[in-house]
């Protein structure tokens, strides 16, 4: 760590700034809107900043060592070198905080790029070696606080004794401050300025108690590269008090859960169940009912291949409130990520997506119906019945030349990609390690030219195991 972030109350406290031109008026604005006692010393003044100092102190000389005794900061915002260097030396012979504008070696403490959200104000810095980056963090940041974050951390102060009191746990405070923080009505009440509905909205709630009740919130982390997890998604881990996760959840995913969070890894590999079903439903109930909010954080899209309904049947037939936040399935990002698009015009007009494997007693898969032309095939854990699969589709009329593609560990750095024909499908099978996903179709040829992620490799196409 270069530098220790703080945040300075310079609430009429004395600041002297050195410089009177552009630079400086930028500084000046900054710390008179953060309630300094400034004095600025300059020869002459920039025509707005003499305006912004009329309830201020303005020094008309050149800088003098002696104005820098009983400052808290000191700033030297001047284009001359020679003044900025010895500001700096004054400032640090008297052991005073100083910054001096676009020189961090000669600064003690430095200016972070800031999104101010008052009373929540959000700052961001690279010491001074990545501005630019910096620059575009801010811009992202602005478009992600919503306009509304001020007023909602001034009515969380105002009621924060209030919920104290009402609410003698830690757990119970933090659900309540949590759905209010999530509730759309309250963001709506106080984006419109309608601050006397927002109070009514708050004491409502507290009254109410439906806050301390546990839930069980579905989440699909995606296929693993965490970019793809939903912003909803990464709000609900941020949230948990309990996740039960797959190991098909990506190591990186699994950093973004909240750090106190207790973490129960529950298995579901393929041909890795380490923990049945049915126990991973008590597991859910179990805590849901001791008021906990509950994630269970499943690879790929809840719904798809996920055996999500089942857990929030036992849910609903608990009693228990429960929702739902869509994932990436691996057929959608692994695909992408290899370059191959699920449709196209001229080779494929419909996508099928089936598994691999299913209960015992299952069906017999369509075969007439998944061995059709024009359309992709989209196989999830499919390694171990590849031959079967080999064997039904081409017995059903598709062509032992059709292109295929095996996808392993899609979306991640180790991503490697097979590439052949479906009569090669047992062999590249054999080469491949769960989880891959199976493509089956023409679109799969185009792999080789619109693969974009190198996965394991930096650049060129190593990565892309081809045996057409």
């Amino acid at each position: 760590m270069d530098y220790l972030p703080l945040f300075a109350k310079l609430t009429n406290r004395p600041v002297l700034l050195v410089g009177g031109g552009d630079i400086a008026l930028r500084k000046a604005r900054l710390l008179i809107d953060a309630g300094a006692r400034l004095t600025v010393v300059a020869p002459s003044l920039h025509e707005e900043l003499a305006e912004l100092l009329v309830d201020h102190h303005y020094i008309p000389s050149r800088f003098q060592s002696s104005y820098v005794a009983n400052q808290m900061l000191v700033i030297a915002a001047t284009d001359n070198e020679d003044v900025n260097a010895e500001v700096a030396q004054a400032a640090d012979a008297a052991q005073i905080w100083v910054n001096v504008v676009d020189d961090p070696d000669r600064s003690s403490f430095i200016f972070p790029s800031i999104i101010d959200r008052s009373p929540i104000m959000v700052a961001v810095s690279s010491g001074g070696k990545a501005p630019v980056l910096v620059r575009l963090l801010r811009e992202r940041l602005e478009a992600l606080l919503p306009k509304h974050l001020g007023a909602l951390g001034t009515l969380s102060g105002e009621w924060r004794n209030k919920i104290k009191e009402k609410l003698g746990d830690i757990a119970s405070r933090r659900r309540f401050w949590e759905k209010a923080f999530a509730s759309p009505q309250l963001a709506t009440l106080l984006e419109t300025n309608q601050m006397a509905d927002a109070e009514n909205w708050m004491a409502s709630q507290l009254e109410d108690g439906n806050y301390a009740g546990g839930e069980v919130v579905l989440v699909g982390a995606g296929p693993g590269d965490a970019g793809l997890l939903t912003l909803k998604g990464l709000q609900q881990i941020q949230q948990a008090e309990v996740v039960l996760y797959d190991q098909l959840v990506s190591p990186e995913v699994l950093n973004l859960v909240r750090r106190d969070a207790e973490r129960i890894s529950v298995g579901k590999k393929a041909g890795h169940h380490s923990v049945p079903q049915h126990e991973i439903n008590e597991l859910l109930l179990k805590h849901a009912r001791a008021g906990k909010r509950v994630v269970r954080l499943k690879g790929g899209d809840p719904f798809t291949f996920g055996r999500g309904a089942e857990e929030l049947e036992a849910a609903k037939a608990a009693g228990i409130p429960f929702s739902v936040v869509p994932g990436v399935t691996a057929a959608a990002g692994a695909t992408a990520y290899a370059g191959i698009p699920l449709t196209h015009r001229d080779w494929a007009q419909s996508a099928v997506f089936i598994t691999g494997h299913c209960k015992k007693d299952g069906k017999e898969p369509d075969w007439p119906s998944l061995a059709s032309s024009n359309q992709t095939l989209v196989i999830y854990m499919g390694l171990i019945s590849s031959p079967t699969i080999t064997e039904r589709l081409i017995a059903h009329g598709r062509h032992p030349e059709t292109p295929v593609a095996l996808i392993e560990k899609g979306t991640t750095k180790s991503q490697r990609v097979f590439r052949g024909s479906l009569k090669d499908l047992p062999e590249l099978a054999q080469g491949a390690e769960s989880p891959s996903l199976i493509v089956i179709g023409e679109v799969a040829a185009l792999a080789d030219s619109l693969s974009w992620f190198s996965g394991k490799t930096a650049t060129g196409k190593e990565h892309l195991i081809n045996l057409a």
